[in-house]
């Protein structure tokens, strides 16, 4: 029996709930997820592009240092092939001050020059924006999850697809963009169980990964 598609789940630098988490991932039908650290990840060049999707959930603050694995990684991998990619919560976040990640996320103050701020256990009422194969059968809907204060997602290419009336939110808090060869899902909630437990936060994120791999 086909394990559907296979997504890696990038973890680094950034505490979350690992049974909560991972009791998540072990929901999605027709989605195997293999969690690993970024640093063993972008070091497996035998492996690493053999992922239909890559989940992003870690928090890299800099840009690596030139020539690095991830460095090589994020120059000359990411985005030339189809493979997917995701940006979920505190990942929205990294490489603050490198405008290759800018492009990748759609979003260009990340948390730097004192504009950053996070504000938990939040009622974040959701709406759907338009109509999108990522929200289709879902509708609005509240979660208690971690807010940020960062930039708008105003870069050129971003399509919203959720948005949020918290007033410690972004406003727009779910979007995709394309990034070279692969389709990028952005998705600012994600915080902890408070959220992973949401069935419709989870439905976004399943659909998130099948849409970035292609299947939706």
């Amino acid at each position: 029996m086909s394990l559907g598609i296979k997504a890696a789940v990038l973890v680094e630098n950034h505490p979350y709930d690992v049974a909560g988490f991972q009791h998540m991932l072990n929901s999605f039908t027709g989605c195997a997820c293999y969690v690993q650290p970024v640093d063993l990840f972008v070091r497996d060049d035998i492996n690493n592009m053999n992922y239909d999707t890559v989940l992003w959930y870690s928090m890299n603050w800099d840009p690596p240092a030139e020539d690095s694995p991830l460095d090589k990684y994020m120059r000359l991998r990411l985005g030339t092939t189809r493979q997917g990619i995701m940006l979920l919560h505190h990942a929205l976040l990294s490489f603050q001050k490198w405008e290759l990640f800018t492009r990748v996320s759609g979003v260009r103050e990340r948390g730097a020059d004192g504009l950053f701020q996070y504000h938990q256990d939040q009622e974040v009422r959701t709406f759907v924006v338009g109509e999108h194969p990522i929200t289709a059968g879902i509708t609005d809907f509240t979660v208690t999850d971690e807010t940020y204060t960062i930039g708008e997602p105003l870069e050129s290419g971003n399509t919203p697809v959720l948005r949020t009336d918290n007033a410690t939110s972004i406003k727009t808090i779910a979007w995709t963009r394309q990034y070279g060869e692969s389709r990028v899902f952005c998705y600012a909630s994600g915080h902890d169980n408070k959220v992973y437990a949401s069935e419709s936060f989870r439905r976004v994120v399943r659909n998130g990964l099948l849409w970035t791999a292609g299947l939706l």
